[in-house]
């Protein structure tokens, strides 16, 4: 990450239940009051995916909370909003969703040089007991860790 880029909100969730593939960077297209809220860092991620149709991307479900200051000029917090993409990629992202267990899903929020950005992920589901394999590993990998900590050498 640059100097350029201020990440507004992170989906940890998406690395728990997906194995991400691949990840492309998308715009977004929000209203005045949307993109103040954002830049105070009022957004969530959860629940939220990408669906394509129509040649076009669009977000479902993420949640921009309305700017205090904004009146009547907010509007709808969950309203689905369009992602700037071009065209081969929306292809691309379409004809591999369309594999059994992948999906595309948002990653991250960020600005990049004053433009709000969409990092987005095509990724696949993890099955249960794929999580709690992951899950022992990590906790193997501390454990090992915290012991070779320890360990002062002869």
């Amino acid at each position: 990450m640059s100097e350029e880029e201020k990440t507004v909100t992170v989906n940890r969730r998406a690395y728990h239940d997906f194995d991400i593939e691949e990840t492309l960077e998308a715009g977004i297209v929000l209203l005045g009051t949307e993109v103040k809220s954002l830049r105070r860092g009022s957004c969530n991620l959860k629940d939220s995916y990408i669906q394509l149709k129509d040649g076009e991307a669009w977000i479902i479900n993420m949640h921009i909370s309305p700017y205090k200051e904004g009146g009547r000029y907010n509007v709808d917090p969950d309203r689905t909003r369009k992602l700037l993409l071009h065209k081969d990629e929306i292809e691309y992202l379409a004809s591999k969703s369309l594999l059994r267990g992948y999906t595309v899903i948002p990653l991250k929020v960020y600005f990049k040089r004053g433009n709000a950005k969409l990092e987005i992920a095509l990724a696949k589901g993890r099955k249960l007991y794929d999580k709690k394999k992951l899950l022992i590993e990590k906790d193997r990998v501390r454990e090992l860790e915290r012991t070779l900590k320890g360990y002062k050498g002869a």
